[in-house]
Order: structure tokens, then C-alpha cells, then sequence
């Protein structure tokens, strides 16, 4: 029972921490992309924080789901905002701004969630060793599930983030053909998920996560920066 009310719990915790990081994830793309004079998620309502707007069946549930019975590290998915790279006033800076933007979403959410747990340490304490507290998880969950969707979605991989602006570092030629993997991003994605499920390659822990824990211990050191700052106030 005990195993089952805790699974809840961090349920309970980790589904909005997602649900925020993914959405705002999202919006952020469509703003630049529209700032950069490109306004089809607009058209199409997709610059909307209503979630509903933005879930994918496979990206937003199933995967983050399974991850977390998995006891791998959950991440997940929206539906991608439609960008239409020809209506950007320069559409090859257009797209690594409107790429970039995505991951830097997070990385701000992260730095307010490092903020929130400051002050919130300050009122409330720290936890001892072995003590439950929920804030401090809920505020660590927010921080962990923001610096890994940012970081994630750096990696050069069709069709996150990183590989945008990659495609436009390239040469003319060579981007043509990197852009042509974007149609198969999907499965590329899938398939390394996939082969690192079955065959426990481990390939996150040498490639993200080392990023994820050296960027989480420097908000978690901010956060406690703001928490000194406020008791000797």
C-alpha cells in the first residue's frame, strides 16, 4: 500500500511539472516564431496554455507513463506547433531562434522554480535527512523535469531542437540533406528509445544526464543563495 500511495504521489507531482514544461515549451515556439514573422500557430490556435490544445496521445502519455513505471527517467512530448519556415522573414536564423526558443523556456522556468524553492526554504526550511516534504519535491521534481526537457531537446537528433539549429550551422548542401531527416525524425527518436529499453545501453547516462545533475546542482544553488539571502534579511 505504502508503494502504491508513493507512486501516487510523485504521479500526482511529476504530471503538472510535465504538463507546464511541455506547454510552455511549446507556446515558446510559436511566440518566436511569430515575433520572427511566421504567425501560423496563431491561425491555427496553437498559442493557447490551455493543454489540451498541445497533447500528443504517444509523446504527452504513453511515453512519460511508461517511462516512469520503466523507473526510467520520465520526459515526454507535445504536439508540435506548426512553423512554416518560408513565412520567417529569414528563415534559415529563423528556425535555430524559433528551435533555441524551446529549450530556453525551460531553462527560465527552471531558474523561477530555483527562485520559488529559495523563498520557499527560507519560510519553510530545509528537510532533514529522511523527512518527507512535499514542497521541496513538487519545487526539485519542476526543476528536474525543466532541465532535462531543455537539455533533451538540445541533443542534434531529427526532430528535436538541437538538430534546427544544427541544420542551420550547415553549409547549403549538407543542410538540405539533414533537413530531409526531419520527416523520419519520429522513428529515429522511437527506435533509440527503443533500443536502449530492451537493451539497457544506457545511452542518457553518458550523453544528458551528466549535464542534467552538474545544471540541477547549479539552480538547487541559487535556490539556496535566495534562501540565505532571505534569513540573514
Amino acid at each position: 500500500m505504502g508503494t502504491m500511495l508513493d507512486t501516487l504521489t510523485l504521479a500526482l507531482i511529476l504530471i503538472p511539472c510535465l504538463i507546464i514544461a511541455i506547454v510552455f515549451h511549446e507556446v515558446a515556439h510559436g511566440l518566436m516564431a511569430k515575433a520572427l514573422g511566421d504567425p501560423t500557430a496563431s491561425e491555427r490556435g496553437r498559442l493557447t496554455f490551455n493543454p489540451i490544445k498541445h497533447v500528443d496521445p504517444i509523446g504527452t502519455l504513453l511515453v512519460p507513463g511508461a517511462l516512469l513505471l520503466a523507473g526510467a527517467p520520465a520526459f515526454g512530448w507535445a504536439k508540435p506547433v506548426p512553423v512554416s519556415k518560408y513565412r520567417l522573414r529569414n528563415p534559415r536564423f529563423g528556425m535555430m531562434a524559433v528551435a533555441a526558443a524551446g529549450p530556453g523556456i525551460n531553462f527560465i522556468l527552471a531558474g523561477i522554480g530555483a527562485v520559488v524553492l529559495g523563498v520557499g526554504t527560507a519560510i519553510f526550511g530545509m528537510p532533514s535527512v529522511g523527512e518527507e516534504n512535499l514542497f521541496y519535491t513538487a519545487m526539485t521534481m519542476f526543476l528536474l523535469i525543466n532541465i532535462f526537457l531543455g537539455l533533451f531537446n538540445l541533443l542534434p537528433i531529427p526532430p528535436f531542437d538541437g538538430s534546427h539549429i544544427v541544420g542551420g550551422l550547415l553549409p547549403d548542401k549538407l543542410r538540405f540533406h539533414w533537413e530531409r531527416l526531419q520527416r523520419f525524425g519520429m522513428v529515429l527518436i522511437l527506435g533509440v528509445i527503443g533500443y536502449s529499453w530492451i537493451f539497457g545501453t544506457g545511452w542518457l547516462e553518458v550523453t544528458v544526464l551528466p549535464l542534467v545533475e552538474a545544471a540541477l546542482l547549479m539552480y538547487l544553488s541559487i535556490a539556496d543563495a535566495i534562501a540565505q539571502l532571505f534569513l540573514t534579511t
